[in-house]
């Protein structure tokens, strides 16, 4: 039973020894060890702020480029709407002034023509007077061969020509 009872002296040796080792301990060891937790609870503390900091501006950097891109598409599509209208704008010009063009085009062309048929029209005419008189002077030299014939003939314009 003595091992299990442990003496009075050895008790308090035990307990000196303790008391100085939990000075030393204390002094040197105690504070150098809860420095050390509470610098690396700080640096924890600070990678879980840097982390939350980082994880909110990453949330902002994404609703801003969402916000961008939605920027960017709206844009676009105003400048393929403006696209659209300016080569509609553009094919409906190019349509008048054909359209425009080929009008007056024809308008010239009837003009040429109509020009053409009065000139032939002309050149028929005087064709034609041509013709007649070649034909009355050699029916008139045929008939006014004789010369009673020829003066009663001016007799008669004479005449006629008065009453005009």
């Amino acid at each position: 039973m003595d091992l299990l009872t442990p003496d009075l002296g050895l008790l308090f040796w035990q307990v000196v020894v303790f008391l100085v080792l939990f000075l030393l301990l204390r002094a040197f060891a105690w504070k150098p060890i809860t420095e050390s937790l509470h610098e690396r609870e700080d640096n924890i503390q600070s990678a879980l702020d840097l982390a939350e900091k980082t994880r909110s501006e990453m949330t902002a950097l994404k609703a801003n480029n969402e916000k961008l891109q939605a920027e960017a598409r709206a844009e676009r599509e105003v400048i393929l709407r403006g696209a659209k209208e300016t080569a509609d704008k553009m094919l409906a010009e190019a349509r008048d002034k054909a359209e425009s063009e080929g009008r007056r085009i024809l308008e010239q062309n009837r003009e040429a023509m109509q020009n053409e048929r009065q000139a032939l029209v002309m050149q028929m005419k005087k064709e034609v007077v041509t013709l007649s008189l070649e034909i009355a002077e050699k029916v008139l030299r045929k008939e006014l061969s004789d010369k009673a014939t020829q003066e009663k003939l001016v007799t008669d314009l004479v005449s006629n020509s008065r009453l005009n």
